[in-house]
């Protein structure tokens, strides 16, 4: 049984991801900015978590097969271990008896560092390790805005908030085995460089820019990790989900409702769907050890922009960067 945090996980296809992952019988930690909609988060993914563990019996029962759990790699064989556990030792009620047990809310802001940082310490103090950090939080704003720190809001909550996040959860990663970090970036990455002169937008905002050059800083900031990372037993991957409807962290009706209308207009997928490139990467063993991959619909994609863009010159210069601004301290 793995245990994930996933970023972003009240509505769309953080939601999606952390019911998919619970009804596999892993232990899912849920993040979000609003307690009612966290404990709406909880009820389903333990619903889901349900729902696994009974169809996981159901087929034990016809098999007369009962899977083993405890895997020294958690990534082998772990799909179903928290149910193949509860159904050797307790059959289908107690099975059932702790169908979501591993499934809890934890409430932060992307929009305030500080938040970010009691978020990572309350992960820390509560899990003796963590399997798999989904990085998938994430806004865009039709007008700018700054947050309490300063910042614009989109490439705050986008990207400063998951760097600092990860680089804080990184030595409670590395108790796991074998640990997956997977950040959410986006095609909208294409065509679009960084301006370091201009990381805030302040000189020219425009809504589709912005958010994109925070997709673009998310798969460099993989890149940058992934290479840190190298002959450890922690990996990073980033994908593309798809174009879906769902509000991309917007809290304005309006602006709800115009991102609706162009994923209408250029055809968007179900959530189910747009959750399926999360869920490989956290957990199929055909990624076991990849690191550094773009990836989109379970598989290796293009990125689509100037090669130049995501040099690894610009990846080390965004991740300088970003220590600064988030108080970290500056890596050699």
């Amino acid at each position: 049984m793995l245990t994930v945090l996933v970023t972003g996980a009240t509505g769309g296809i953080g939601l999606q991801t952390a019911k998919v992952l619970a009804r596999m019988g892993h232990s899912v930690i849920i993040h979000g900015r609003d307690a009612r909609k966290g404990a709406a988060a909880v009820d389903a993914v333990r619903a889901a978590a349900a729902a696994g563990v009974a169809a996981t019996t159901s087929a034990a029962a016809g098999t007369g097969a009962v899977g083993a759990a405890g895997a020294v790699n958690p990534f082998r064989g772990a799909t179903s271990a928290g149910a193949a556990a509860a159904t050797a030792t307790g059959g289908a009620s107690g099975a059932a008896s702790v169908a979501g047990a591993g499934v809890r809310f934890v409430q932060a802001d992307f929009a305030s560092l500080r938040q970010v940082q009691d978020l990572a310490a309350e992960v820390v103090a509560s899990v003796p390790r963590l399997d798999v950090l989904i990085n998938n939080a994430g806004c865009g704003n039709i007008s700018r805005s700054v947050t309490a720190d300063g910042y614009e809001t989109t490439f705050a909550v986008n990207h400063l908030a998951p760097f600092l996040l990860t680089n804080l959860l990184l030595d409670t990663l590395k108790k796991s085995p074998a640990a997956r970090i997977v950040n959410v970036a986006s095609r909208a990455h294409r065509n679009q460089e960084l301006d370091f002169a201009d990381l805030m937008s302040e000189r020219d905002y425009r809504v589709m820019r912005t958010y994109g050059r925070s997709k673009l800083a998310n798969i460099l900031f993989t890149q940058s990790l992934a290479k840190r990372l190298a002959g450890s037993h922690v990996t990073a991957n980033c994908l593309h989900p798809g174009l879906i409807a769902t509000g991309i962290g917007q809290t304005h009706p309006a602006a709800r409702f115009a991102w609706k209308l162009i994923v209408l207009l250029r055809g968007g997928i179900s959530v189910e769907e747009g959750a399926k490139t999360s869920v490989y990467l956290a957990t199929s063993p055909d990624v076991e050890g990849l690191s550094s991959g773009y990836y989109a619909k379970c598989h290796p994609a293009q990125l689509q922009t100037r090669a130049e863009a995501v040099s690894d010159a610009v990846g080390e210069r965004l991740w300088k960067v970003s220590e600064e601004l988030v108080g970290l301290p500056c890596s050699s």
